[in-house]
């Protein structure tokens, strides 16, 4: 039996005539660029984040970098986040010429740890990156009584929490402005690259909104250097399709968790911490294990997807080591690089789908008997 770790296929399966409709009234129109579609989604976007303004981009990785652009970072400034995330979140930093400046996650979380965040803060620091991870939001109350004491701009990285809540506040919602990824694999994903910032700032949702298309207001006219960020229209098309159906997704994505969470316990691994206070998405259900290559190396002999987020903290990577030193330490995030496991959860996956994954990381732990009961398993679910 094969299991991906992810199935957008099947996900299209059952959009698929709406989606054609949506993508072929954009094509008709030959509104190619802004139009109704991206204005529609902008808005469902702020409702849904409790928020008053919202700006479509052209990626999550394009919403990170026109918002530093807009709050003004540039060379020379330090923006604090964590080592443990997707590149994107420091490599908007570094590309205008600021330095991000590491802090160490939670071990329970993977999120950034507040406790750690005052101690790095220096005369150059303007922001703060909190990465709310696998759709776990980050402890956002002392991270804001930080930031407000010491007057930083807070930039949420939200790429895989929409509608994730802390203490009931939505992602995005709580900061300076929010940031949203909708790559395919997000549980609200486009057909390709596409993004969307969230704030409640009206005079920093103007100057996103010209950041996004070079700056100019009106046309030819720059007010300021910007960027092209804009959102296609064609992708908002297919966004507004899917939009009525997140809920329900990241709810059988929560239901998947608690699942793994039953069978998966008593075996020598962890399954996903989730703090009290916060209401998580699942865009990844992640274990951590201390043999985790081997068990790699098993469900893939098996047929079972899984991926490592992430394998290299980005306090570690090559292209930040003129800026980090490699003597600096940050253990949580070097720890969780090589231990952390994610697997199956997307909502089309079947529970004989989730049993036979369950099933076959059993049998790595328990010895031949329990290889036994994985090959009779296996052969009743072919």
């Amino acid at each position: 039996m094969k299991v991906p770790l992810l199935d957008l296929k099947g996900q299209f399966g059952t959009l698929r005539n709406e989606i054609l409709s949506a993508v072929t009234e954009v094509l008709e129109s030959q509104i190619c660029i802004g139009g109704p579609k991206v204005a529609d989604l902008e808005k469902e976007i702020a409702a849904i984040s409790d928020c008053k303004f919202s700006v479509g981009v052209s990626s999550g990785t394009d919403a990170l970098l026109c918002s530093l652009m807009a709050i003004g970072i540039g060379s020379g400034d330090e923006v604090i986040t964590t080592p443990f995330t997707f590149f994107a979140t420091a490599g908007c930093i570094s590309r205008l010429g600021a330095k991000p400046v590491f802090v160490d996650i939670d071990p329970q979380t993977y999120n950034i740890d507040p406790q750690l965040i005052e101690s790095a803060i220096t005369e150059r620091t303007r922001a703060i990156i909190p990465v709310h991870l696998y759709g776990q939001m980050c402890d956002m109350d002392p991270i804001m009584e930080i930031a407000n004491r010491h007057g930083l701009f807070v930039i949420e990285d939200a790429a895989q929490s929409i509608t994730a809540t802390y203490k009931g506040r939505k992602a995005g919602s709580i900061g300076t402005v929010g940031c949203f990824s909708f790559f395919p694999s997000k549980n609200l994903g486009a057909a390709g690259d596409a993004g969307m910032i969230v704030t409640n700032d009206p005079a920093l949702a103007e100057r996103m909104a010209l950041m996004r298309s070079h700056g100019s207001k009106p046309k030819y006219y720059h007010k300021f250097v910007g960027g092209n960020f804009r959102l296609d229209p064609i992708q908002a098309a297919i966004l507004l399709v899917k939009l009525p159906h997140l809920n329900q997704w990241s709810e059988a994505r929560r239901c998947h968790a608690r699942y793994y969470d039953e069978q998966l316990a008593g075996l020598p691994l962890e399954t996903p911490f989730v703090d009290p206070t916060c209401y998580t998405i699942y865009n990844q259900y992640v274990v951590r294990v201390s043999k985790r290559d081997e068990l790699v190396a098993h469900l893939r002999a098996l047929g079972i997807g899984t991926e490592i987020y992430y394998p290299l903290p980005m306090s570690r990577q090559e292209c930040f080591q003129p800026v980090v030193p490699c003597s600096t330490e940050w253990p949580q995030a070097d720890r969780a690089s090589s231990e952390v496991l994610a697997l199956p959860i997307y909502p089309e996956l079947t529970r004989e789908m989730q049993d036979y994954v369950i099933t076959s990381i059993r049998s790595f732990f328990g010895g031949d008997s329990t290889n036994a009961r994985l090959e009779a398993a296996q052969s009743q679910l072919v």
